[in-house]
C-alpha cells in the first residue's frame, strides 16, 4: 500500500452553519494532518485517519472563535483534537466513492459517511506525486452533544443544527522507505 499524507498547505477543512436563521458562517481549522494507506488497485481496501486542532477554528471573528472553542462549544481544553478514522470505502466509479468513518467531537465518536470526487494526480516541479480529493458531508452539531443556543425573539435559534463540512485535500506521496533490515545491509 502507498502511503500518503495531507499537505496541509494546499488542502482546506471548512464548514458552514445557519447563524440567525437567515445566512450562513463559514469557518475553517487551520492546523491538521493526516494519513492514508491506499490500495491503487482496489482503493476500497485504503485507509483514512485524520486529526484536526480543534482550538485552530477560524471564522474570522476573534470573539466568536473563542467562544467556540469554549466549554458551550468544542471544549478544548478537555478534547484538544476532532479525528476521523474511516472503517470502510465505497468506490462508485473512476472518480466517486464514499467514506463510511469515525468522526470523533468533544469524545463522542459517531459515524459519518463522506462523499468524494478523486481529481487526479500529478508529479511537482520537485519530483512529489500528489494527488487531490474534494470530500463533504452534513451532520448534526447535536449527535456530538454540540447543543449550546439562544432562542430569537423573532422566531428560531441563533445557530442552526445542520453543519456542513466541506473539504479540499491534497496528498503527498511518501516514497516507500527500506525496511531496517534492508537498509542496513545496503550500507
Amino acid at each position: 500500500m502507498a502511503q500518503w499524507i495531507i499537505d496541509d498547505s494546499h488542502s482546506l477543512i471548512q464548514f458552514t452553519v445557519r447563524h440567525m436563521m437567515i445566512s450562513k458562517v463559514r469557518g475553517r481549522f487551520d492546523r491538521f494532518s493526516g494519513a492514508i494507506a491506499a490500495d491503487e488497485q482496489n482503493p476500497a481496501l485504503s485507509s483514512v485517519n485524520v486529526q484536526i486542532e480543534a482550538a485552530s477554528i477560524n471564522t474570522r471573528d476573534a470573539k466568536r472563535d473563542a467562544h467556540l472553542t469554549s466549554p458551550d462549544f468544542l471544549d478544548v481544553a478537555n478534547y484538544p483534537y476532532i479525528t476521523f478514522v474511516s472503517k470502510r470505502i465505497e468506490v462508485q466509479d473512476e472518480t466517486h466513492g464514499r467514506i463510511i468513518g469515525d468522526l470523533t467531537i468533544r469524545g463522542v465518536t459517531r459515524e459519518v459517511t463522506l462523499e468524494v470526487e478523486y481529481n487526479g494526480q500529478a508529479r511537482s516541479p520537485w519530483g512529489t506525486v500528489s494527488a487531490g480529493f474534494h470530500a463533504q458531508t452534513t451532520i448534526n452539531r447535536k449527535d456530538w452533544g454540540l447543543t449550546w443556543n439562544v432562542a430569537l425573539e423573532t422566531g428560531g435559534v441563533l445557530v442552526g443544527d445542520e453543519v456542513t463540512i466541506d473539504i479540499e485535500v491534497e496528498l503527498i506521496r511518501q516514497e516507500d522507505q527500506p525496511a531496517p533490515a534492508e537498509a542496513a545491509a545496503a550500507s
